[in-house]
């Protein structure tokens, strides 16, 4: 089985493809009939992508956005409608924040107006058009799990991230009550990954705990099989039983009114290591 919206010759469009997971997920759109249009920043990279996905075959189209550009995402709007009907919008495009709670105000927007305002104009733009069709439709957010269990560090994108899946949240029940299910939403959420954002910081070689974009694009295509909302995906260092077990105890930081983030606050480590280490 697969998701009602991949059929072959509709029109698949994926922000951020021009490397990482956008570029691989365009692959298994294309590999399944689909037309894609791949948009990211202009440059070489964007043009790269869009003659490898030709040469595997796929009807593919690139196109320079920044979808921190309403008006670029509607561009891409308009290009994607001229290739066909369009039944999988993912929002793909992210950026690390690098930004600490006291970074400078321009880090904190830049991350923001990519990482959640951009899901934001996608949805605004793309979703009107999905939800007045016929046919079976999906869109796609690209998440973290900095989103939900929120490490110390890179506050600006943990915060942009948990927006994210605040609005993810939102747009799959509010598709629920307009189409009854015809429209999906899913929120991929990667493990550790082994791309742009990991060679940005040095790393030239996939890290032996790491997932390769492929993998967790290929997981993404058996959640969407599946109808998964939730598409949450282990790598070779963290499996699932333990994503859910760090979870829980974040959950657990509200319910027995625990300090925030206690997982790494000095008074919980004894305690929270033990509770990794149970059977509980």
């Amino acid at each position: 089985m697969s998701h009602g919206a991949i059929e072959k010759g509709k029109v698949a469009i994926v922000t951020g493809g021009a490397s990482g997971i956008g570029l691989a997920a365009a692959h298994r759109f294309g590999a399944a009939g689909m037309k894609v249009l791949v948009t990211d920043l202009p440059g070489d990279a964007l043009e790269k992508a869009a003659q490898t996905l030709k040469a595997a075959g796929i009807d593919a189209t690139a196109l320079a956005v920044d979808v921190t550009d309403r008006d670029q995402i509607a561009r891409a709007r308009e290009k994607a409608g001229q290739l066909g009907p369009v039944s999988i919008v993912m929002s793909n495009a992210g950026r690390e924040g690098g930004g600490s709670l006291l970074a400078g105000e321009d880090v904190w927007r830049r991350t923001l107006e990519t990482n959640l305002w951009g899901a934001i104009h996608i949805s605004q733009l793309f979703l009107p058009d999905l939800i007045a069709g016929q046919d079976p439709a999906a869109i796609i957010f690209t998440g973290s799990k900095q989103g939900i269990t929120l490490p110390p560090g890179d506050t600006a994108y943990n915060v942009s991230k948990a927006a994210l899946r605040a609005l993810s949240e939102s747009v799959s029940h509010d598709l629920v009550k307009s189409t009854d299910g015809r429209v999906t939403a899913h929120l991929l959420i990667p493990g550790f990954t082994f791309t742009g954002f990991t060679r940005a910081n040095g790393v030239t070689e996939k890290p032996a705990g790491a997932w390769s974009a492929e993998q967790v694009a290929d997981f993404m295509m058996q959640g969407l099989d599946r109808g998964d909302f939730y598409i949450l995906c282990p790598d070779n260092d963290v499996d699932r039983a333990t994503d859910e077990k760090r979870m829980r105890w974040g959950i657990g930081d509200i319910i027995e009114n625990r300090p925030a983030l206690s997982r790494w606050h000095p008074d919980y480590a004894e305690v929270f290591d033990a509770y990794m280490k149970s059977d509980d």
